[in-house]
């Protein structure tokens, strides 16, 4: 995989965990701005989901085993929106939080892809 992608990924992500996080904070559900930053995680979230599947079609395989990091990734690309989607059923300062900590658990993934991947070659 890249590694550089994963990093902004992972950055990104906790960003949008901060800025949720902080909305959360001040009693506010999630906002259209929100959305947006949520839509720029889940993109580059997609962006690696195919940059991965390419390399593994390519040969290139994990060091620690190819079905473990296929569903790392694939829990990777679903956590954001699916914890966008639970924010619009909960329109009050949880939903933020829901996603806040989803945003988490995506920066928590994007360190485990990087190990099982090799942390570092490719």
């Amino acid at each position: 995989m890249i590694d550089a992608l994963t990093v902004t990924l992972a950055v990104t992500a906790l960003a949008l965990a901060a800025w949720c996080g902080f909305a959360a904070f001040r009693d506010q559900p999630t906002k259209d701005w929100h959305f947006i930053g949520m839509g720029l995680v889940s993109l580059l979230g997609i962006v690696q989901l195919v940059v991965a599947v390419v390399q593994l079609s390519r040969g290139v395989s994990p060091d620690k085993g190819t079905a473990l990091f296929v569903s790392y990734l694939l829990g990777a690309a679903a956590c954001v929106p699916a914890t966008g989607f639970m924010s619009l059923s909960e329109r009050t300062r949880w939903g933020s939080a829901t996603v806040a900590a989803g945003a988490v658990v995506l920066a928590v993934l994007e360190v485990r892809l990087f190990d099982i991947w090799g942390g570092g070659s490719a």
